[in-house]
């Protein structure tokens, strides 16, 4: 196929726009990279990323909010409790009752949090009784 000398300029221009391209963007980047390092933006991605942020922005709910939507206080959220209220405030929120669909699933992520929330600490729980329990027959058999 022959596309005379027109064609021959037009890629050799685009083989040229290309090989400049691939020269400069990586250093861009580079350059970025670095800017961002300066001025403290990756240690402020790394401080959102730790609080639960998501790379969209938006952070995650805390465990004193996920308490407070299904009325409970630190000490009485057991499992049941959680799935007790939960199931209360749900049907309460069930958007064919009239209710909104952004409460219940707010309702959804605070009993999300939550069952997580009381795993931990009946893991917690669990293991210092064990601990308790080991230094107990390490007395028995001490003495």
């Amino acid at each position: 196929m022959a596309f005379g000398p027109l064609g021959r300029v037009v890629a050799q221009v685009v083989i040229a726009g290309v090989a400049i391209l691939a020269r400069a963007l990586p250093a861009a980047y580079a350059a970025a990279l670095q800017n961002a390092r300066k001025s403290g933006a990756d240690k402020a991605a790394e401080e959102a990323a730790q609080k639960g942020a998501s790379f969209l922005g938006k952070a995650r709910m805390s465990k004193d909010e996920a308490l407070m939507l299904l009325n409970l206080s630190d000490g009485e959220a057991t499992a049941e409790a959680v799935q007790r209220q939960y199931e209360r405030y749900f049907e309460a929120n069930k958007v064919e009752k009239g209710g909104s669909f952004y409460l219940q699933s707010k309702v959804y992520r605070a009993k999300e949090l939550l069952d997580e929330y009381v795993k931990e600490k009946n893991a917690e729980q669990t293991k210092e009784g064990r601990k308790a329990a080991e230094a107990e027959d390490a007395k028995r058999g001490g003495q």
